[in-house]
């Protein structure tokens, strides 16, 4: 109700003239003035309309005032109304009392005296729209509290939401902390198991290299020579495997053409898959060079070539392809800035349920049964994708199959026409040279020693960097050393920059299972890697003598098949 709306107020009186003086003092007050003759004409409005005031007489034939109020106040509607008793008769202080009794608010006696009864009536009318007034305000008040507490619980149910999904994405990133540490230290472990694997290794491949020359011509000593050789050549594949994982495995990179690489992988691919795969190859044209280890992808993918042949038993299609992404909003986040070509690898075989999918890149997990795998195919090429600045992402669906992705980054150089250097071969009356073997291994000292004076070459022994530095100063003759680098005390690089500054034209052979120097702190020394075979060791020796400034060169082109 606003200001100035009028409220009703009843004027009861069985007198028309008395109704007709009521009406004539009260309209100054500007409200809506309803007439009654007699108590039940006031019922019929009481129960149509809502007054503020009710002016009765007290006297009249059918109710009088006192049992009309009381009906009046009865009624749940009119408990609030002003009742105003008009009496000449009955103005004594009893009447007073039951007027009161009986609900009135005032009594007026007659002759009524106009302004005192106006301001009466204007008291209780304006005291009437006060009050609805504060019924609507507190009406009003009540539904914006109940708007407002709405909003609040609302804005709360978010908020707790907002909190679960934030505690869900921490205990996430949590389990992703606890999983990279895990992973970190499992690798820490594997890459140093498969350095010391490799000196094994180089033990045994040696020595058998050098029985196997001294063997007389008996086939059947010949054929388990060659089997114990094959078997510790599939030793040093694990090995690189775990190192790749662990991604300590010293990778050569160079500007790989793909689509030449993966030509040259068709026939070898069609012959290990078998005839009921089917081999598609699909590049996007102008495919950009990349910069990997040539020799690391071929392996890559041959190992998801062997994944998807072994979830296809029954055959299928394996698809290869790559694209160029131009646009940095389709990268993987975990990727950094820079240009990168996406190689895909995709099977139409069985696929993964999401469970195994988180677990494919684990190490030594896998789904096939025993003797199967050794659950380090994927997890080396996660290794090999990750120490070449790229990543492998992973998507497959239960009988739809598996695709597997390779970002690698695009080399700014131009691809070599041929990806492999052509193999050093050691010709025959070659110069015999004074060779200094460093290594705290004894065993792997022995054996290359050995594979050395089998070549012609004298082979001086020193089980660590200084004594190989007091050798040097004491003058012995040396035309080249090779030398471990993980070693107690001094590294094989350390060693090296030491003969540099004092023996600059020394050549110095860096043979290792992976280089632990950052790239930083590489001296850029001819290397060999471990296991390596005689062929290897006696080429490189002829290579770096006959020129000392050498820089790395790969042998892999020389290694059996």
């Amino acid at each position: 109700m606003s200001p100035s709306e009028k409220v009703n107020i009843l004027l009861v009186d069985d007198q028309p003239a008395k109704l007709m003086s009521y009406e004539v003092i009260l309209s100054e007050l500007g409200e809506n003035l309803i007439k009654a003759n007699s108590a039940t004409e006031a019922l019929h409005h009481l129960l149509r309309h809502e007054f503020a005031v009710v002016l009765i007489d007290v006297v009249m034939p059918d109710l009088d005032g006192f049992e009309l109020a009381a009906m009046i106040r009865e009624h749940p509607r009119c408990r609030r109304v002003a009742i105003i008793f008009v009496s000449a008769i009955q103005l004594s202080e009893p009447d007073f009392l039951r007027g009161y009794e009986a609900g009135a608010v005032d009594y007026v006696p007659v002759p009524v005296v106009p302004k005192l009864l106006r301001a009466k009536v204007r008291v209780f009318a304006d005291l009437y729209r006060k009050t609805r007034q504060l019924e609507q305000l507190n009406a009003e008040l009540e539904r914006r509290v109940e708007e407002r507490t709405a909003e609040l619980a609302q804005a709360n149910a978010e908020l707790e939401q907002r909190v679960e999904e934030r505690t869900h994405e921490r205990e996430l990133a949590l389990a992703q902390v606890h999983e990279m540490q895990k992973l970190e230290s499992l690798g820490q472990l594997t890459g140093g198991v498969a350095h010391d694997f490799n000196n094994l290794l180089m033990v045994i491949l040696g020595n058998l290299q050098l029985l196997r020359k001294r063997l007389p011509d008996d086939s059947r000593l010949l054929r388990l020579v060659d089997g114990a050789m094959q078997g510790a050549d599939r030793g040093a594949t694990l090995t690189k495997r775990m190192l790749a994982f662990a991604r300590r495995q010293a990778l050569r990179p160079e500007t790989v053409d793909v689509t030449k690489l993966v030509q040259g992988m068709e026939e070898m691919l069609r012959r290990t898959l078998g005839p009921s795969i089917e081999i598609i190859t699909a590049y996007r044209p102008e495919l950009p060079a990349i910069c990997i280890d040539p020799n690391q992808l071929e392996l890559a993918l041959l190992n998801l070539a062997l994944n998807a042949r072994d979830a296809m038993p029954q055959g299928g299609r394996l698809v290869i392809g790559g694209r160029y992404v131009a646009s940095t909003a389709d990268y993987p986040k975990e990727l950094a800035a820079g240009r990168y070509v996406c190689m895909t690898v995709s099977d139409t075989g069985a696929g993964m349920d999401e469970p195994t999918l988180k677990r494919a890149a684990e190490p030594f997990f896998t789904t096939k049964g025993a003797g199967k795998g050794t659950g380090l195919g994927l997890s080396m090429v996660h290794g090999v994708a990750a120490q070449s600045g790229g990543l492998m992402r992973m998507t497959s669906m239960i009988g739809e199959g598996t695709t597997v992705e390779l970002w690698l980054p695009v080399s700014e150089a131009v691809p070599a026409t041929d990806l492999l250097q052509p193999a050093v071969s050691v010709a025959g009356g070659a110069r015999s040279y004074r060779v200094l073997v460093v290594d705290d291994d004894p065993l792997v000292v022995a054996s290359t020693a050995a594979m050395l004076e089998d070549v012609g070459h004298v082979a001086l022994e020193a089980p660590s960097a200084a004594r190989a530095l007091d050798m040097l100063r004491h003058g012995t003759s040396v035309d080249v050393v090779v030398t471990d680098h993980a070693m107690p005390g001094m590294t094989g690089a350390e060693l090296a920059r030491h003969i540099k500054q004092t023996w600059p034209n020394l050549p110095v052979i860096l043979a290792t299972g992976y280089a632990e120097l950052p790239n930083t702190e590489d001296p850029g020394l001819p290397r060999l890697s471990k296991p390596y075979l005689q062929e290897e060791l006696a080429a490189q020796v002829a290579k770096v003598v006959a020129d000392p400034a050498t820089n790395v060169i790969s042998f892999d082109s020389v290694r059996r098949a």
